[in-house]
């Protein structure tokens, strides 16, 4: 599992969730994860630019928003999405409460992928 994160304060959160790896988005490590990823779960509520993580997913890769911004995200670049048929999906289920219950029991299961 990779987290993507602008506050080094939620490093050792992250270590605590068995995370193995951490890259700070305005940063060069994003190249290292370009076609990479299957799966993006983006938590930030802020508005942010979906194309810098939108690269790094694999064809059929899906990233799935459940961050609600004030403001509207920028519109993605559509050859992000149609290139490799990436997905962009939305949900409104699920709290912090909810999302710590579905990262203990993804970990309990060996669901994360460690990259290497």
């Amino acid at each position: 599992m990779v987290l993507f994160t602008t506050s080094s304060s939620k490093v050792a959160t992250a270590s605590a969730l068995v995370l193995m790896k951490y890259v700070f988005p305005q940063s060069e490590q994003m190249a290292a994860y370009a076609n990479q990823l299957d799966f993006i779960l983006n938590t930030v509520a802020a508005s942010h630019n979906l194309d810098a993580y939108l690269q790094l997913l694999k064809r059929d890769g899906t990233m799935t928003l459940v961050g609600a911004p004030a403001d509207t995200h920028p519109s993605p670049n559509v050859f992000n999405l149609i290139f490799k048929r990436r997905q962009i999906a939305g949900s409104l289920i699920g709290g912090i409460r909810e999302t710590q219950d579905m990262l203990d029991f993804c970990a309990k299961h060996d669901l994360f992928q460690t990259l290497r």
